[in-house]
């Protein structure tokens, strides 16, 4: 593990650079309001990955609000009316508490409810609900609409505003109203609670389901953690004598490009793994460094809830042929924000780039389609049958079969 870690060291950093950006304007001490509103501004200006800025002249909002920002406050609102022009969910502002608590998220803690939360067609819906945490628990899942907020409804709300709303101290409580398909309105009444992010569990999800005794189960509930590559590469050295693995990506609501990176290389001898573009049209193509650790058959369960990096490490391992996908079409975000310190402590994440899977197939608002669809009904889910993992296993059974007699002969 530690040689594996020793190879990638400079890919760890340079794909980290591309998701965490500090800027030295952070280090000036003194600044105004107006000053914090044009960084942003130049940001955008620089790296947002649309050159057109959703067909709008950028430089109008340059100099827009020189007369009225007057306090930080002021620069806050305009910053995030700026943004909004811009019509992507994904490219925000964040004031200093939240840019703590997203800091916070990668370093593996928060509180709140444990959800990953997006806004998809003018509507507020949970990606993914983390494992392990009220959220869960309280039996929130991917798709759910939130209709109100502590009675307030939802709609026209940002990311931003349901996240603040959503999370708060320690043993508090928030009220969800949720509306899922083909069910009547129902309302959640969710205590919040300190969130460890962990990324990885090797606890199969229902005991109504039993795997061969052959059969590793790795579940990667998240690529949000810095921690995430290591959580997985333990996980796998866990079960060095089992002969494949199932890879549970569902609800998976992705995190980290560096992460996908690494464990994608995990598998791979060679090979594209993803391909990134930016405003100007440049494509940078990261492939594997020939130093799988394992190529043992792999099944990778996705779901809708499967986004991101999540997105990311199934597409290359699809493109690549290196594992079976089985589940549902994953949700279908094909973009990579940078997340900006910004003067005062506030931050903004812009979106810098698409990325294409190996094959060059732009995912975003369309997701990547499983090589053998099973969906699970309403019943599956009261009953608890996980039909798709019983399908992983014997498909992962066939797999390793086909590969001892090709091992034979």
């Amino acid at each position: 593990m530690k040689k594996f870690f020793e190879k990638h060291s400079f890919l760890i950093l340079t794909v980290i650079s591309i998701f965490i950006a500090a800027n030295l304007a952070n280090s000036v001490s003194a600044y105004t309001p107006q000053q914090l509103y044009e960084q942003v501004w130049k940001l955008v200006n620089a790296k947002y990955v649309d050159q057109t800025n959703n067909e709008q002249d950028w430089q109008r909002w340059h100099h827009k609000y020189d007369k009225v920002i007057k306090t930080e406050e002021d620069a806050y609102v305009a910053i995030q009316t700026m943004l909004t022009s811009l019509n992507d969910p994904y490219t925000k502002f964040l004031d200093p508490k939240e840019f703590n608590e997203e800091t916070n998220s990668i370093k593996g803690s928060l509180k709140g409810i444990g959800v990953q939360i997006g806004v998809r067609d003018g509507k507020l819906l949970i990606i993914a609900p983390i494992e392990d945490t009220p959220g869960e628990k309280a039996g929130l899942q991917a798709e759910d609409e939130i209709l109100e907020i502590n009675g307030k409804s939802t709609k026209g709300i940002t990311i931003d505003k349901a996240a603040e709303q959503i999370r708060g101290e320690e043993g508090t409580y928030v009220t969800l109203l949720i509306k899922r398909k083909n069910q009547e309105n129902k309302i959640y009444k969710i205590q919040r609670a300190e969130i460890e992010l962990k990324s990885v569990s090797v606890k199969l999800p229902t005991e109504s389901v039993k795997l061969d005794d052959k059969i590793g189960y790795i579940r990667l509930s998240s690529f949000i953690s810095k921690n995430a590559a290591v959580e997985f590469q333990n996980a796998l050295e866990m079960y060095k004598d089992k002969q494949g693995y199932i890879i549970d990506l569902r609800s998976n609501p992705g995190g980290l490009l560096s992460n996908a990176i690494i464990i994608s290389d995990m598998f791979l001898n060679g090979g594209v793994i993803v391909s990134t573009v930016d405003r100007d049209g440049y494509k940078e193509t990261t492939r594997a460094m020939r130093s799988s650790v394992t190529d043992k058959p792999i099944v990778i369960l996705i779901n809708k809830g499967s986004a991101s990096a999540s997105e990311i490490f199934s597409g290359a391992m699809k493109d690549n042929k290196r594992a079976v996908l089985v589940g549902e079409n994953t949700f279908g975000k094909g973009l990579v924000q940078e997340v900006n310190k910004l003067m005062g402590g506030s931050g903004a994440n812009i979106t810098i780039q698409k990325y294409l899977t190996p094959n060059g197939t732009d995912i975003n608002k369309k997701g990547i389609a499983p090589d053998i669809t099973v969906e699970l009904t309403e019943q599956d889910i009261k009953d608890k049958n996980d039909a798709q993992l019983k399908k992983a296993n014997d498909v992962l059974l066939e797999m390793i079969e086909k590969q001892v007699m090709v091992l034979n002969f």
